[in-house]
């Protein structure tokens, strides 16, 4: 039988789960109710990513045995169980995926490190979009291939790479080490801010306290009867969200018909969810959108910071629309400093912070065994929705959370201290935490979920759907 550790035990007061608890503005007194199995390989790095995982699932499973508990009327909160084999699967669940036993693809061939004529860069390249503007800005034809390009960018310096690429809409990065990182002014502006920001949109915006209706039921499903609308991309914020669906949220993601998906990663992230497409530029369908906010008890976006605001979805201009609404976003690099408006994915700010140079050899930069950056900052945008309905239901308010991948990735490099060896209570070996079932798509592989408290549930209510092919409509 597993032994299995409790966070809150002596020395471990002021652990990576206890800070995570405390700036979601959780009550230290939950932090006994969690415990954690060790498992030997699971996460290694330089860096402490199995630390920040474990936080950031630990913190997102409190968060959802709290506000059941509140629901329920239980008098004590479940107690909640952290197993780095879950999490660590978890944390690369798009490479466990299968779809009629088929492995996706996760990095397009020019989404890579390069070198350059005075250090390296790294691109990203996975939509068609993305790709089609770095061979425009490196004045390169559309059927470049992988050589041409590395033999255009080797002779140019990374910076040049990184500046021209991104004014042409693209996305490319130099190799920095954190030194060089905090020196920069987008840097320096990341290392002001805390790991996440909660705040009420408004003080007094004439929203009551939020009385949901009380649960029950095997398993105990928390976010049940939430209505959240989801747009996001790729991995963090879908990840926030298939979480929310997991607990119970009836959670409909809305995607622009101008920009093309991935198929693999909406498979991989669409468990619990149904998917619409809706154009906000168009009429009929920003009317669309207006009917379903107004419903809506939680946004999540995933967009750059900014660029939603012609839309009105200005924190501001909602809680004066949808009173009490609890809205999350999620960005690469914050939306402050020179790089606020800049596109990014986690592969890109793990070069910009330094974690790459870390992480790597003198032959070559090298990355984190995850995209942790993009995994924990879902789960803890998760923990951030839940603690702020959980929040409602005493204080009411409309409530507005944000986190960006380079928050996460300072907390990473600056904010979490390499501990010693842990005793190991068994190996990692993936293979209990994967599962298959049927589904539109086909017969699907995928990962079990990392969130895990007593009568919670184990599993997705439901598989994913073709993408974009649901009513735009509450369930």
């Amino acid at each position: 039988m597993l032994i299995a550790s409790t966070l809150h035990s002596a020395g471990m007061t002021h652990s990576p789960m206890a800070v995570v608890w405390e700036e979601l503005g959780g009550d230290p007194a939950l932090l006994p109710g969690v415990s954690t199995v060790v498992r030997a390989g699971a996460l290694e790095a330089r860096l402490p990513v199995r630390d920040l995982a474990r936080a950031c699932v630990g913190a997102c499973a409190l968060a959802a045995a709290e506000l059941g508990a509140r629901r329920a009327g239980l008098a004590r909160v479940p107690r909640v169980s952290v197993d780095d084999g879950a999490v660590a699967t978890a944390f690369v669940s798009e490479r466990h995926l299968r779809i009629g036993g088929r492995a996706p693809v996760t990095f397009a061939p020019l989404s890579r490190f390069w070198r350059t004529a005075d250090g390296w860069v790294r691109t990203h390249a996975n939509y068609p979009h993305h790709r089609a503007r770095l061979l425009d800005a490196l004045g390169l034809g559309a059927d470049a291939s992988v050589e041409t390009v590395a033999a255009c960018l080797a002779e140019r310096s990374a910076a040049d790479v990184e500046d021209t690429v991104y004014a042409a809409g693209g996305l490319a990065v130099a190799l920095r080490t954190a030194k060089e990182w905090a020196a920069h002014e987008q840097g320096a502006a990341v290392a002001r801010r805390p790991l996440l920001t909660r705040e009420p949109v408004a003080e007094l915006d004439g929203s009551a306290p939020r009385a949901r209706s009380r649960l029950s039921g095997d398993p105990l499903r928390p976010a049940a009867g939430v209505r959240v609308l989801d747009l996001t991309r790729v991995i963090a914020g879908p990840v926030a969200t298939r979480t929310l669906a997991l607990l119970g949220a009836d959670v409909l993601r809305v995607d622009t018909p101008r920009l093309p998906e991935d198929p693999d990663a909406h498979a991989d992230t669409g468990f619990g969810k149904r998917s619409t497409k809706l154009d906000l530029g168009v009429r009929a369908d920003r009317d669309t959108f207006e009917e379903l906010l107004a419903e809506a008890d939680v946004l999540v976006t995933g967009y750059r910071p900014g660029s939603l605001d012609h839309f009105a979805l200005t924190p501001e201009a909602l809680a004066v629309r949808r009173p009490g609404l609890v809205v999350a976003q999620l960005s690469a690099w914050g939306g402050y400093g020179p790089w606020a408006g800049r596109r990014g994915f986690d592969s890109l700010v793990q070069v910009a912070t330094g974690i790459a140079e870390i992480e790597g050899s003198a032959e070559r930069p090298g990355a984190l065994p995850a995209q942790a950056l993009d995994h924990g900052t879902g789960y803890l945008l998760a923990a951030a929705v839940l603690r702020s309905l959980t929040e409602q239901t005493r204080q009411g308010g409309t409530r507005l959370v944000r986190l960006a991948l380079a928050q996460t990735a300072a907390w990473l490099v600056d904010g979490l201290a390499r501990r010693d060896e842990e005793p190991a209570d068994a190996s990692y070996e993936p293979a209990a935490w994967l599962a298959e079932t049927d589904s539109d798509l086909g017969r699907l592989g995928y990962t079990r979920t990392p969130v895990s408290f007593a009568g919670g549930p184990a599993d997705w209510a439901r598989p994913p759907g073709p993408w974009g092919t649901d009513p735009a409509e509450w369930a």
